[in-house]
C-alpha cells in the first residue's frame, strides 16, 4: 500500500493528498513530524515522502508526476503535451514564486514569532511583483489552469490562502484582493475531497500547535 508520509497541517502534504484521493489512489498516511522523518526516504527532513513497494521519495512535485504516471486514472494532466506543460508552470510557478516567497512571512503570520522589517519590504515587493506575474498565468475559468480540475489546482487550493492570510496580517491587504481567489477557493472548498482535507488539517493543526507549545 502507498504511503504518504507527513502531517495534515502541512499545505505541501495536503498537495499531494488531494492529488490522491481526487484520482482514487488507495493509499495511507503516516504522521512524520518535522525533525522526525526518515533520513533514507527524506535527507532534508522535508514533509511530504512516499514509502512505496519499490521504495521512497520526496518532493511534492515529484510525488505528483509518479501518481500520474503508475496511476492512470482520472488524470490530472491533459493529454496534449503543451497544455501538460501548462499546467506544471502553474504549479511550479505557485510553489517557487508564491508559497516559497510568503512561507518567509510564515513565523510572524501564523506562528507568533517575528519577521524584521527588512525581510517584509523585501518579501512584499517580491511577491507583489509575482502575485501580478501569477495573474497572467492563471486562467480561473472556473479552475486555476482552465475548465478541468488538473495538478495545478492541488498546489493552488493549498497555498492561496496562507499567501493571501499571510499578506493580509503581515501588510494589512490581500496581495490576491485582485483575483478570483476568494470565489475559486470557496468552489474548490466545497468539493468533497477537499472538505476532508481540511477537517483532517484543522484537526492536526491543533495536535502541531499543542506539540509546539509543550517544547516551548
Amino acid at each position: 500500500m502507498l504511503k504518504l508520509c507527513g502531517f495534515a497541517a502541512s499545505n505541501y502534504h495536503n498537495k499531494v493528498k488531494l492529488a490522491l484521493l481526487e484520482k482514487g489512489v488507495p493509499f495511507e498516511e503516516e504522521i512524520a513530524w518535522v525533525g522526525e522523518t526518515d533520513p533514507a526516504a527524506s535527507p532534508l527532513g522535508k514533509v511530504p515522502y512516499f514509502k512505496t513497494e519499490d521504495g521512497a521519495m520526496c518532493e511534492s512535485a515529484v510525488m505528483l508526476e509518479y501518481i500520474e504516471q503508475k496511476y492512470p486514472q482520472n488524470p490530472l494532466l491533459p493529454a496534449d503535451p503543451f497544455a501538460a506543460a501548462k499546467v506544471r508552470e502553474l504549479a511550479l510557478f505557485l510553489d517557487l514564486h508564491l508559497e516559497l516567497v510568503a512561507r518567509n512571512l510564515y513565523p510572524e503570520a501564523y506562528f507568533g514569532g517575528k519577521v524584521s522589517d527588512s525581510v517584509k519590504e523585501k518579501v512584499g515587493a517580491q511577491l507583489e511583483k509575482n502575485v501580478a506575474a501569477f495573474a497572467k498565468l492563471a486562467k480561473f475559468s472556473p479552475f486555476v489552469a482552465g475548465d478541468r480540475l488538473t495538478l495545478a489546482d492541488c498546489a493552488a487550493v493549498t497555498h492561496l490562502p496562507l499567501v493571501s492570510g499571510a499578506t493580509k496580517l503581515i501588510y494589512g491587504k490581500d496581495f490576491l484582493a485582485e483575483l478570483p481567489a476568494r470565489e475559486y477557493l470557496k468552489m474548490m472548498g466545497e468539493r468533497p475531497h477537499m472538505q476532508t482535507i481540511n477537517a483532517d488539517r484543522k484537526a492536526n493543526m491543533e495536535l502541531m500547535m499543542a506539540r509546539m507549545k509543550a517544547k516551548s
